[in-house]
């Protein structure tokens, strides 16, 4: 009797030692490499206890609390989102980190998930994503293999930062997409052969449970930044390391490896628009610098405030590109309107704009500003309408006479001449002028005060404000767009100087190769671009504005027509 229950007291112990002993006791595996470029294959091969599943995490030794921004608007979004979703100021997690599983059922679960569209509807486009669990429903097996995450503080941070289009532009950087819209960022990964999901992709998992024998691999992030090491545990025991090195120039705060030549490129095309039709060159630098630089910030600083201050770069330079063709060399520049609208928006984008970017729900301020913007888009196209065109004589007048030049300049062999403006009364609300012979009248002042309300939008997204401004003058001021499009360059000029200044008090400031980028190309465009305008009628710029509505419209509703 004595004998049993010895046998029976070290089988007990016995059992007690294997519960208490890590999961990943006696796993062994090794790298290909231990050092790899930005985007290329990991691949981790080696040997755990049979029947166990495969919990491989792969974790970044930087790491990312938020104590460590200095961002002005990051530190009180940070506070906001920890007391909503449990974790605190000095709560650290990997910046980077994945989960290569045979068993991803035990973390969260495939879930559908709409987006796109605006707020007020659920979504128009529908996909899946991998939602994590909340922490207690996670076991305590699962939980021990999760390497440096070991608390319930962590695990919603990092949920955070994986699953919020915030947290995942804030910190992570890496982004899961649907054409260009951000769904989530990769975490828990399986073998892509056997579940098909489009965010598993470039991953392979292979077990033999008899053996216990495995083989991983998945590719790295194509943005890691150089010089990022990452730790490698097996089973929650810690196995290995490498380090991930450069793939490319990189851009520090843009966070990306890009050509700076692309940039240039980009910039010229989009400065030689902007200054073509005075309006969207900043919506439309934006949307370059999201959907093929992809700019993300460096950890700690959301996103969008790298992005908005290389914006201003094209705003300013791209106008300065062109003026010494508009308001030198043709003339063609109504000043009084020009100064009123510049000064009003410098005001509203130093001194309303940081109460709008506070204080407005950035959603809904989209949303209000593509009703707008699409009403505009629709009057400008009633503004071609013959009805429309026969009341505005002057402009039908001044259309017939561009016109003629245009046939006899090319019947000479030479280019087009331009008119210019003939000053013929100067007032704060009543200003004159004459262009190609026929008479104009606009409100400086009016011009004045919609400027304080284009600055607040300038300010929130890093634009010029064009695209609010040239409609409004060619359908409330009735002016041509040979004339509105010089008064909305000098305008962007303003609101650039004064949103950048906005930005540099809150601390914020653009990638420097970015914005160099930004700048030679800008410059370059609005040379090209104030050249090429008079070689489109008034009709088809009409058009090209309108269509540029449209788009916009498109953006600010976040409807991706490419998905």
């Amino acid at each position: 009797m004595r004998r049993k229950l010895e046998l029976l007291s070290v089988l007990v112990l016995a059992i007690c030692f294997l519960i208490s002993v890590p999961s990943g006791y006696g796993a062994s595996a090794s790298l290909s490499s231990d050092q790899y470029k930005a985007g290329d294959t990991v691949t981790i091969e080696g040997t755990i206890s049979p029947g166990q599943d495969l919990y491989l995490a792969v974790a970044s030794q930087d790491t990312f609390a938020p104590k460590d921004t200095k961002g002005t608007n990051e530190v009180k979004r940070l506070k906001k989102e920890a007391k909503k979703r449990g974790f605190k100021n000095d709560t650290a997690v990997p910046v980077l980190y994945y989960l290569l599983t045979t068993n991803p059922e035990k973390f969260g679960k495939v879930v559908d998930k709409r987006f796109g569209g605006p707020s007020f509807i659920k979504g128009i486009y529908k996909t899946k994503m991998f939602k994590l669990k909340k922490f207690d429903a996670v076991d305590p097996d699962a939980k021990a293999v999760l390497g440096p995450l070991t608390s319930e503080e962590q695990w919603n941070f990092f949920r955070f930062t994986h699953e919020s289009n915030y947290g995942i532009n804030t910190i992570t950087k890496e982004k899961t997409m649907r054409g260009k819209v951000v769904i989530f960022a990769r975490s828990v990964l399986a073998d892509y052969g056997k579940t098909g999901n489009y965010w598993d992709k470039s991953t392979a998992i292979t077990l033999d449970k008899e053996t216990g024998k495995f083989k991983a691999s998945f590719k790295t992030y194509r943005h890691t930044p150089p010089g990022t090491a990452f730790d490698v545990y097996i089973n929650g025991a810690k196995t290995g390391s490498y380090t991930v090195k450069a793939n490319g120039f990189w851009l520090s705060m843009g966070h990306r490896y890009m050509n700076p030549l692309w940039i240039i490129i980009g910039a010229i095309i989009v400065g030689a628009y902007f200054s073509m039709i005075g309006a969207a060159g900043g919506m439309l630098m934006a949307a370059f610098q999201v959907m093929v630089v992809q700019t993300a910030g460096p950890v700690g600083i959301n996103a969008a405030n790298v992005l908005r201050p290389s914006n201003m770069a094209l705003t300013l330079f791209s106008p300065l590109g062109s003026f010494y063709r508009y308001a030198v060399k043709e003339r063609r520049v109504a000043w009084p309107v020009g100064i009123s609208f510049g000064v009003g928006i410098f005001i509203g984008s130093i001194w309303l704009g940081k109460y709008a970017t506070k204080y407005l729900p950035m959603k809904t301020y989209k949303e209000w500003l593509a009703i707008l913007v699409v009403l505009m888009g629709i009057r400008t196209l009633y503004e071609l309408t013959p009805k429309v065109m026969e009341k505005r004589k002057n402009i039908k007048a001044m259309v017939k006479k561009f016109n003629e030049e245009v046939a006899k300049a090319k019947a000479e062999g030479r280019s087009a001449e331009m008119g210019q403006i003939e000053p013929v009364k100067s007032g704060l609300t009543d200003y004159r002028f004459k262009f190609w012979g026929e008479e104009f009248t606009i409100n400086p002042l009016l011009f004045g005060i919609l400027g304080l309300v284009i600055g607040v939008v300038s300010r929130s997204f890093g634009i010029g404000g064009g695209f609010l401004l040239v409609p409004s003058m060619t359908t409330l001021g009735a002016l041509p767009m040979y004339v509105a499009v010089p008064v909305s360059l000098i305008g962007t000029c303003f609101s650039s100087i004064g949103s950048f200044i906005g930005y540099l008090i809150n601390g914020y400031l653009p990638d420097l190769w970015l914005a160099i980028g930004i700048i030679i190309g800008g410059f370059v465009g609005g040379m090209v671009g104030s050249r090429i305008q008079k070689l489109f009628s008034e009709k088809a710029l009409k058009w090209i504005l309108a269509i540029t509505l449209f788009f916009l419209f498109f953006r600010f509703f976040k409807i991706e027509i490419w998905i």
